[in-house]
């Protein structure tokens, strides 16, 4: 076998690695999870998920913080449109719930109080420097904090999640019942953000 099939078939079973660890975190949380479940279903033993990661938690944390750069590459903070940053993050909640679910786990598993990000310092800035520039153009209202504001929104757009406490959205159901749903999110964000 050449080098480059083997780091092709490394990357290959890290991938499945962190695919079949996200599925498990997200649906039994950090300490419900099984390695030995993750090491079946990823076709990877255990020797070498240690390898990569030498923890059950490492290899949470390598999950989640996956999930954290997936959403700010695909759904960029625009502070002039702060409905429509509501409604993407509505809309990838529906396609990627894992990152929901992820992050309820490690708020109950992990950090009860405080900032969830902790161990990503900076993740906020640029979505921070955004809203703090749309404040200075008269687009957002300078009186609430940037931070309070990127806060507020993105739990709006966590209502119909697997979060929620009333009605969890799933992608299996009406257009039209989304399309309600984004217009009644970007009213809501429009209303309370407004100058």
């Amino acid at each position: 076998m050449k080098t480059g099939q083997i780091t092709s078939a490394g990357q290959a079973s890290r991938r499945r690695l962190l695919d079949t660890a996200t599925a498990e975190f997200a649906a039994y949380g950090i300490a419900g999870a099984r390695i030995d479940r993750i090491s079946a279903d990823a076709q990877v033993n255990k020797a070498q998920i240690y390898k990569y990661y030498r923890s059950k938690d490492e290899l949470f944390d390598a999950v989640f913080a996956e999930y954290l750069d997936r959403i700010v590459e695909t759904v960029p903070v625009t502070g002039d449109d702060l409905p429509g940053y509501a409604v993407r993050l509505y809309d990838s909640h529906l396609v990627h719930p894992e990152l929901v679910r992820l992050a309820t786990w490690a708020r109950l598993e992990r950090t009860p109080t405080g900032d969830l990000f902790h161990f990503m310092p900076g993740h906020d800035e640029v979505k921070l420097r955004s809203i703090t520039d749309a404040q200075a153009k008269g687009l957002v209202d300078p009186e609430v904090p940037a931070a309070e504001v990127l806060s507020l929104v993105t739990a709006m757009s966590m209502t119909w999640s697997p979060a929620s406490v009333m009605v969890t959205a799933s992608k299996d159901e009406a257009e039209a019942e989304h399309d309600r749903r984004r217009t009644a999110l970007a009213r809501a964000v429009r209303r309370a953000f407004a100058p």
